[in-house]
């Protein structure tokens, strides 16, 4: 039905809705629906029209504006049918419309008079509807009818009287009303304690008596509420102070209780957290501590300001496990099983978790080791800690220390700060649910520091066994024992972690893998997981060997074997889009295939290293970095000049004090290298250490710097695919340093076939490098600068005096 201005259909329809004068027959008006919500001949009622059909309902309204308003069976439904809408309504004009700039409606309407919903003949856009008067039976004028007509008055005017939310005026308005039928409209409608249902039935109902006493009933039962409530107001009044008017209503709310026999909420509360108390087997000093703030708890309002703060400490306190351990026996055979199963190789540490667990085998009550694993990342560091506690059978918790620079994180708030909470440490123990979980402190290295405090130093007592037993959170303020906690922490570097905390760990090196322990570990764990995690099947994917040693040569560069998974993953989601396709057939990875997916080879390992290595005066040396070992190329130059010497490529002092010591070394055995002794007169030197956006620093350099000296004042090549580490002193003694298998992997990386290494470092490559790592690869070891240039500098004519470097001098060793 189209959408247009409405009017009265049948022909015996009034003119004037609003003279109050009886309506016969049927008649055509619009529907309003409304939820909770009835509306009264004779009453003024707003209201608020948000409803798209509603507003169109009130948009085609004609000059005459009169709709139907019917409440709603259900309020919470926004399209209502005529099925949903009571059969009972109010014909009402409307008298005023006001646009919202919501686009909602402001409508005042008037009720007219009492219509049955007879038939619906529109639903689209909105309701439409055939209607008919309601027209109400006349009480009898006998006295009776006329005692009941007064009651309601007499009683609707005590309501208002006692009321603070009704005009006074509307007692005198009632007392002028003299037909019944309106009396109860009129009580009806002015009444806010009346339900929505109850009104409906009011305006429902036919007979006026039967509506007079449905509406005496609810008076009657209003008055005595009212009369109970100011009962209670006069129980509780010589309770409330001047100074306690915050808490009133919750004292009508214990006096109501008490009315209705109800236990008093905060004595439930009470009862509760004693009982948590009781529950938790604190040790008798915390329990004691406990019950001293319920007792508080129990004398305080819980409008006072300190209540949920003390509430909030007693179940801090109450949900501590502070004799819940994980008690699972040791089986140390299938612990090894379950660190293989996780990890490849890293023997060192499997073993030490071992002999861990063999001693608390034996020793139950032993003090939990302080371990921290130090690598380059993506070594294992992080998934070991979860490894370590599956094989314990234990809770994990990982803590975060990356940037934290506050000392509350660790040891709490004290409870004076708002919204204070314990440190991250009984956090932990509390999200563990044991007292003997393995609590992960990741990121050691990297605590800031501010005027907060120091976080580091926090920790002190947190990481010692001998103090850990009593330690004494700022906020619960009370001792909780961490002894049988197992705390690992992971740190890439030592330089920035304060030696007072490095004392209390046992340092444990996950050093870099090499290309045989990564082709292993690819293969084992980082390609199932990938296939697994990017949607494809085994079969629809493989990895020959030859593809990917490809990828860990030309496409990684790093210690640990994150970049890697990441390519590998990269592969497989390229493979997966192919499946996506229709391309199902499965696919072996190439060399070119990479190629299409991957792009460009990343790393050319093979040919950097000659190509940049075959004019004097260039060699390459080993560096150690967070991120594992890497090859440093150290490049000098000669120029006519007045004895200068020039250092550069955003190098640290400790570097440039080697290149000094360097200089000097040469300069005073200039008869070693043939030269004259004046041979810096007229020369200018400059020595360069490429890639000047990497800050570099440290003495490891000092063999690679007279080397790369010696090679430009000779005009001798180094030997083709050489490299080495050391530090020199000003007497030419090669003396040892760290980080050998880090740099050692970076040379082989490199492609690198000769090492020169400090005689000293020899243990090092014997203790960490296995056989199949070294295969391949000349290691040299020296203890003076000359076996280094006798090494390097082959073509160098060696001094008259000069010893052979061979076996018996114990300074050269073929690997």
């Amino acid at each position: 039905m189209p959408n247009q201005p409405l009017s009265p259909q049948s022909s015996d329809a009034p003119q004037n809705p609003g003279t109050g004068k009886p309506v016969t027959g049927l008649r055509r008006v619009p529907v309003l629906p409304v939820r909770d919500t009835v509306l009264f001949p004779h009453a003024v009622l707003p209201l608020t029209v948000g409803r798209e059909s509603s507003i169109q309902l009130i948009e085609s309204l004609s000059e005459e504006r009169t709709i139907a308003v019917a409440a709603q069976i259900d309020a919470r439904q926004d399209t209502p049918g005529p099925k949903d809408m009571h059969e009972i309504g109010t014909l009402a004009t409307v008298h005023k419309i006001v646009r919202m700039p919501n686009q909602s409606r402001f409508v005042f309407t008037e009720g007219v008079e009492r219509v049955r919903l007879v038939r619906y003949v529109q639903t689209e856009p909105f309701l439409i509807a055939e209607v008919e008067p309601l027209a109400g039976e006349e009480a009898a004028g006998d006295a009776d009818t006329e005692a009941l007509e007064r009651v309601v008055v007499s009683e609707f005017q005590q309501i208002v009287s006692e009321s603070p939310t009704l005009s006074d005026e509307l007692k005198s308005i009632v007392s002028t009303i003299e037909s019944a039928e309106r009396l109860v409209d009129f009580v009806s409608s002015s009444l806010p304690f009346l339900t929505t249902e109850d009104k409906q039935k009011l305006l429902e109902t036919v007979e006026t008596r039967t509506r007079l006493e449905m509406l005496n009933t609810h008076l009657a039962k209003e008055i005595e509420v009212q009369q109970l409530r100011a009962k209670i107001q006069n129980e509780v009044q010589d309770q409330v102070q001047q100074s306690q008017r915050d808490y009133y209503l919750r004292e009508q709310m214990k006096a109501i209780q008490k009315e209705l026999g109800e236990q008093d909420e905060g004595q439930r509360e009470t009862d509760e957290l004693r009982k948590k108390i009781d529950d938790a087997q604190m040790p008798e000093d915390v329990k004691k501590e406990a019950l001293k703030e319920l007792s508080r708890l129990s004398r305080m309002s819980p409008m006072a300001a300190d209540y949920s703060l003390t509430r909030n400490y007693i179940e801090w306190l109450a949900v501590l496990p502070w004799a819940k351990s994980t008690g699972s026996k040791i089986d140390i055979s299938k612990a090894k099983e379950t660190l293989d199963e996780d990890h490849y190789e890293l023997k060192k540490v499997k073993d030490r978790i071992l002999d861990y667990l063999s001693v608390l085998e034996l020793k139950p009550d032993m003090k939990g080791p302080i371990l921290c694993f130090v690598g380059p990342p993506g070594v294992g560091k992080t998934s070991l800690g979860k490894s370590i506690a599956r094989a314990l059978g234990r809770k994990f918790q990982r803590v975060s220390l990356g940037g934290m620079h506050d000392e509350a994180e660790i040891r709490g708030h004290r409870r004076t700060y708002i919204g204070a909470l314990p440190g991250q440490i009984i956090q932990s123990i509390r999200r563990a649910e044991t007292n003997d979980p393995v609590i992960m402190l990741d990121e050691i290295d990297k605590l800031g520091r501010d005027f907060r405090g120091d976080p580091a130093s926090a920790l002190l007592e947190t990481l010692d066994p001998e103090q850990n037993n009593t330690f004494r959170d700022n906020y619960l303020d009370v001792p909780f024992d961490l002894s049988k906690v197992l705390f690992i922490c992971t740190a890439n570097m030592l330089d920035t972690v304060p030696a007072p905390l490095l004392d209390r760990m046992e340092i444990i090196p996950l050093q870099g893998y090499s290309e045989e322990e990564k082709l292993h570990i690819a293969n084992r764990y980082l390609i199932p997981r990938q296939i697994t995690a990017n949607g494809i099947t085994p079969e629809q994917i493989e990895f020959p060997e030859e593809a990917t040693r490809h990828l860990i040569r030309h496409y990684t560069r790093e210690a640990g074997v994150r970049k890697l998974e990441q390519v590998i993953g990269t592969v497989c989601r390229k493979e997966a889009r192919r499946v996506v396709e229709g391309k199902t057939e499965k696919i072996a990875v190439t060399k070119e295939l990479l190629k299409e997916f991957l792009g460009n080879i990343l790393v050319r390992v093979d040919t950097e290293v000659e190509e940049r290595v075959n004019r004097p005066g260039v060699a390459v040396g080993l560096a150690w970095t967070p991120a594992g070992g890497d090859i440093l190329f150290i490049e000098a130059n000669k120029m006519k000049g007045k004895g200068g010497f020039t250092m550069t490529g955003q190098i640290g002092e400790v570097m440039q004090e080697s290149m000094q010591a360097a200089l000097t070394w040469v300069r005073s055995n200039y008869t070693l290298l043939g030269l004259d002794e004046d041979f810096n007169k007229d020369l200018d030197l400059h020595i360069h250490v490429p890639a000047g956006a990497i800050p570099k620093d440290g003495p490891s350099a000092g063999v690679t710097m007279t080397t790369v000296l010696a090679s430009l004042l000779t005009d001798t090549p180094v030997r083709p695919l050489t490299a080495m580490t050391g530090e020199i002193t000003l007497s030419g003694n090669v003396l040892p340093v760290g980080g050998i298998k880090e740099k050692f992997l970076a040379a082989r990386r490199a492609g690198i076939q000769t090492i020169i290494l400090p005689a000293e470092n020899r243990q090092d490559v014997e203790e960490d490098l296995t056989p199949e790592m070294t295969a391949g690869v000349d290691i040299h070891y020296a203890k003076h600068i000359e076996d280094v240039l006798a090494v390097a500098l082959p073509l160098l004519k060696a001094r008259p005096d000069a010893v052979p470097i061979d076996a018996e001098r114990g300074a050269t060793a073929a690997a």
